[in-house]
């Protein structure tokens, strides 16, 4: 029996014998059920992919640039000029007349729902002749006449002199001009289980109001480009290895499409999205950024969006629209499927059901060709370009009209030739990464170089953001605050303004990070900044509850993935305030009758993401349980891949036969590596081998492992990563999150020599104190011979939790019972830490509580705690109803849960610890929270993060004054409702 069972186990007894609590803790248990429960949620784990090369040419390493920006930046005109030589110096390759292989097969393209569709513009298909990019004249060959990045020296000294945003004050002549520069389709999420939405798709279906649209989702990584101008994105980055392959993918592209005709098309493209303010969103599948699924064959990217910017809300192509873009530009699209009958609708969801446990790309591709009513290859064949290792399809809702439409596209754009599929390109990406390993700036100065000046004449959001200053949290406040203290310039500005303020009000998990935008540099004066913002949102949490604000608040803008904005703070005159108030007006009355919240209609955004457990076993199984194997060892980790497969619904058969893989596995790889954890980002050179001798077997084990033994070979060509950043780039380091994976598991048995850590992530009043106390004093401890200790937070002096570490260390096999509220996840981090050092599990120990969308704890909740603390007399801590400032210390508790559900908090604790405790607090059948008391903890809330956000603390009389109207109302709820 496992250690955290064993403890519910004896709970269960132990509190059936429990003397009658003091008045302070008389609401811990339900009168009806006097015992412990554990559960175990479900969780979720990220995901992802990369691609090819070919020989020929070698390159040498090239001689390393200057000193970093950030060892001359003590000195602002110094810096000036650092980066100013730094930029003017360096060269812009131009491989015009290098083109390669490559290949475009029949297209059409994948994306989510088209929210809010808008025709797709005309192509300019005059000759180029004269072509402006970036202020440099181009010829019709497409190659520019200057190789400068176009950041001049005045420009970098005035950014860099005088602190500009600091002395920027906002006043009533200040206005802010927001324009988002890239953006991805909004991450929805269903509040129905996938299969109610399911029954709802086909109901929908049936009834001839949509169609059922299904496209393969290649495994790889989130790439957006808005143009030499606008800018090249990752999901949360700019500016890294990640854009910088991205780009040079990209221009490839490109060049496999056009041939001799590439460069003057790459310019003339530039130029198209920067004129209609464009962005097209890829997947970007490259074997150069790390291991997922599978390995690609070839370095690409496939078009899964197209969006048109403009000065409204951001309108998204329709598939049909996706794919005539894509081949009047011959950019790769996506294989995908059309529904439009129930019949053809049941089937599908009949045909995934059959081959989620086996499907590979071939057999998935053959039976959806069969039963769609229409199929549209993609540019890319997965197999060849990919592999036989599918990720998952992607099922959603589209336009009854769909069929038709993409019918007529499909015949008025033909798949396009492949030009330069016999021309020669040059190094490939895996070759160029591979000459360049001495960092990650020399790797994206040689992509980046190779790409040539028609597609990348400027390097300045790579080059240009050096400087320590650029990147600091000081300007990202800063920023945002005097953004949303300026006048909007126009509509769009004002709906942006209202997303931050209401992230900001409701406190979801995000961050606002700002950045120089050194494509603005000359047009910077003491009245005219310029930044570029990344709206980072860290949890899926944001999603759900933004969601939910949307079908509250009509008219509220969709909450984008990928969210990047261009942000203009300038001031105006008179006569400037007044052209602006004229055209703002203007704009948003054409923009509130035009624009439609297709968000808001569950509906109308009905998607389900399907994956497939050949690809499951590698990311999940193998990749990410590779911390607790490595960790905790093999009794762990087969708790965790147990763990995984009991929530994803796995056949009984299936899980017996991988855990059979998987036990061999761990004890192989544990073998070869020894206490050495196998790196992430090349797992599959050691699992694809182990795979492809396991599939050899037999029939059986073949079906299991769907796919092995084409491994492509990366250690030498892996592209550099600076240390911090993860899998997109994402600009918050390693450091400052959360891990991603669980780190403690149940353990299937815990000797008499491994110890135990009870802890309480709650808040004061949850009767922690009582609870350990009894069980101190109860005869037999937990059931076993091993100790029971308890430190009281309130009694220790100093560091509680390295108090708790010290007595660990000198008493490894007792039981620990924490009595201190432990709500923060860095404190998890140390409990964590003290059970891989003194071999030890740890269960935590919450009330029971419905929670909120963005609180683990309801307001019943709150009210029993702080009843229970206003009824304390002489309390250790001094938090009892002599307190004066009570209230604020339960409301500060209360915030500090602020931003996750009770979903995700249970679902954290246990993915870190293995299982959870809950202590059984109210009545399911209570009456309800008397409106006075819910009136009185809202008002506290609010006060509270009023006060906070003001002054750092907040006026504890009004709180205690709300304390003490509340008393007498809530102790006729509690003694009843308890």
């Amino acid at each position: 029996m496992s250690a955290p069972h064993k403890f519910l186990c004896t709970f269960s007894h132990r509190i059936l014998l429990l003397p009658p609590l003091s008045t302070s803790t008389t609401f811990l248990f339900l009168p009806s059920s006097h015992r412990f429960f554990c559960t175990l949620p479900p969780s979720t784990m990220p995901c992802n992919q990369r691609s090819g090369g070919h020989g020929g040419q070698q390159w040498t390493e090239k001689p390393k640039d200057e000193a970093p920006l950030s060892s001359a930046m003590g000195d602002s005109a110094t810096a000036a000029e650092t980066v100013s030589n730094k930029l003017a110096g360096m060269h812009i390759g131009e491989n015009s007349e290098q083109t390669g292989l490559g290949h475009a097969n029949k297209g059409a393209i994948w994306k989510h729902k088209s929210y809010g569709t808008t025709a797709a513009p005309e192509v300019d298909n005059k000759p180029a002749g004269k072509v402006a990019v970036d202020g440099a004249r181009v010829d019709a060959g497409g190659v520019a006449s200057t190789q400068k990045s176009g950041i001049s020296g005045a420009g970098l000294s005035k950014l860099f002199q005088g602190n500009l945003l600091e002395k920027f004050e906002v006043d009533n002549s200040t206005y802010s001009q927001a324009h988002i520069r890239a953006t991805f389709y909004p991450k929805f999420e269903n509040e129905k289980s996938d299969q109610e939405t399911r029954t709802r798709m086909i109901e929908m279906v049936s009834k001839g109001l949509a169609t059922l649209e299904v496209s393969l989702k290649h495994s790889g990584s989130l790439f957006m480009y808005a143009g030499h101008e606008g800018g090249a994105y990752a999901k949360n980055s700019f500016g890294n290895i990640y854009t910088a392959v991205g780009v040079f993918v990209l221009g490839r592209m490109f060049r496999e499409a056009w041939g001799t005709e590439a460069s003057k098309k790459q310019a003339e493209f530039n130029n198209f999205l920067e004129r209609n303010h464009m962005c097209i969103s890829m997947e970007l599948v490259t074997a150069v950024l790390g291991d997922h699924g599978q390995r690609p064959q070839e370095d690409f990217v496939v078009v899964t969006a197209v969006t048109e910017l403009g000065n409204g809300k951001p309108k998204f192509y329709s598939t049909p629209e996706i794919i005539a873009f894509c081949r009047k530009w011959r950019l790769p699209t996506n294989h995908v499927w059309l529904f439009s009958t129930r019949k053809s609708a049941s089937s599908f969801f009949a045909a995934y059901d059959a081959l989620c446990e086996e499907g590979t790309a071939t057999s998935v591709c053959k039976v959806l060709d069969e039963i769609a009513d229409v199929s549209v290859p993609g540019s890319k064949d997965h197999v060849k370009a990919q592999g036989e290792i599918l990720e998952g399809l992607v099922a959603r809702l589209v336009s009854h009209e769909s069929s038709n439409h993409i019918e007529k596209v499909l015949k008025e754009f033909p798949p396009p030739p492949a030009d330069g599929v016999a021309l020669d390109f040059g190094p490939s990406l895996r070759e160029i990464c591979a000459a360049n390993r001495s960092d990650e700036k020399q790797q994206i100065k040689a992509l980046l170089e190779s790409v040539g000046s028609s597609f990348c004449p400027d390097y300045s959001d790579w080059y240009g953001t050096d400087g320590a200053d650029i990147h600091s949290r000081n300007v990202d406040r800063s920023v945002v605050s005097k953004f949303l203290q300026a006048h909007p310039a126009d509509y769009s500005t004002k709906k942006l303004q209202e997303i931050i303020r209401l992230m900001r009000e409701k406190r979801f998990p995000a961050a606002f990070k700002c950045y120089h935008n050194f494509h603005k540099v000359d047009a910077i004066s003491s009245d005219n900044v310029f930044y570029k913002m990344v709206i980072h949102v860290h949890s899926d949490s944001a999603f759900r509850r933004y969601q939910k604000e949307m079908r509250h608040r009509p008219g509220l803008w969709p909450l984008y993935r990928g969210f990047f904005v261009d942000i203009n703070l300038f001031k105006a005159n008179k006569e400037k305030a007044a052209e602006i108030s004229m055209k703002s007006s203007i704009n948003e009355s054409d923009s509130t009758s035009s624009e439609k919240d297709d968000f808001a209609d569950e509906d109308a955004n009905l998607m389900v993401k399907l994956k497939f457990l050949t690809y499951k076993l590698r990311t999940f199984l193998i990749r990410n349980g590779l911390p607790v194997l490595f960790k905790e060892g093999q009794s762990a980790y087969k708790a965790y891949y147990l763990r995984q497969m009991k929530i994803w619904g796995t056949s009984p058969g299936k899980q017996k036969e991988l855990s059979m893989m998987l036990d061999e596995w761990a004890v192989h790889i544990r073998r070869k590596c020894g206490n050495k954890q196998l790196s992430s980002s090349i797992y599959l050179s050691e699992a694809e081998p182990f795979l492809e001798q396991f599939a050899k077997r037999s029939p059986q084990n073949q079906a299991l492992i769907g796919s092995a033994g084409s491994l492509v070979r990366t250690e030498d060509f892996l592209a550099i990563v600076e240390e911090g950043q993860d899998e997109e780039g994402d600009l918050v380091a390693e450091r400052d999150m959360a891990p991603s994976g669980p780190s403690i598991s149940v353990k299937d048995t815990v000797p008499k020599n491994e110890g135990l850590i009870v802890f309480f992530p709650g808040i004061p009043g949850c009767a922690k104190s009582a609870l350990c106390k009894e069980l101190l004093n109860a005869q037999g401890g937990l059931g076993d011979d091993r100790p029971v200790h308890s430190l009281m937070g309130d009694l220790i002096k100093g560091k509680y939790w390295q108090k708790v570490a010290e007595e660990r260390r000198k008493k490894p096999n007792s039981i620990m019972l924490a009595d201190k509220n432990a709500p923060n996840k860095e404190v998890w981090r140390q409990i964590e830490d003290m059970c891989r050092k003194t071999k030890a599990s740890a269960v935590p120990v919450v009330p029971e509580s419905e929670g909120t969308d963005s609180n683990p704890f309801s307001l019943d909740a709150l009210a029993v705690f702080m009843f229970r603390v206003l009824q304390r007399v002489n309390h250790p801590g001094n938090l009892d109803k002599a307190s004066p400032n009570a209230g604020y210390v339960l409301l500060m508790f209360y915030d500090l849960y602020d931003g996750e559900s009770r979903k995700e908090f249970e679902g954290e604790l246990i993915e870190r610890f293995g299982s959870l405790v809950k202590m059984p607090l109210l009545k399911s059948d209570r009456n309800p929270l008397p409106e006075a008391v819910q009136c009185i903890l809202v008002e506290g809330i609010n006060l509270f993060k009023l006060h906070s956000k003001r002054h750092g603390r907040v006026y504890q009389g009004i709180v205690r004054e709300g304390m003490d109207k509340m008393g007498e109302t809530i102790t006729g709820y509690s003694k009843s409702n308890c």
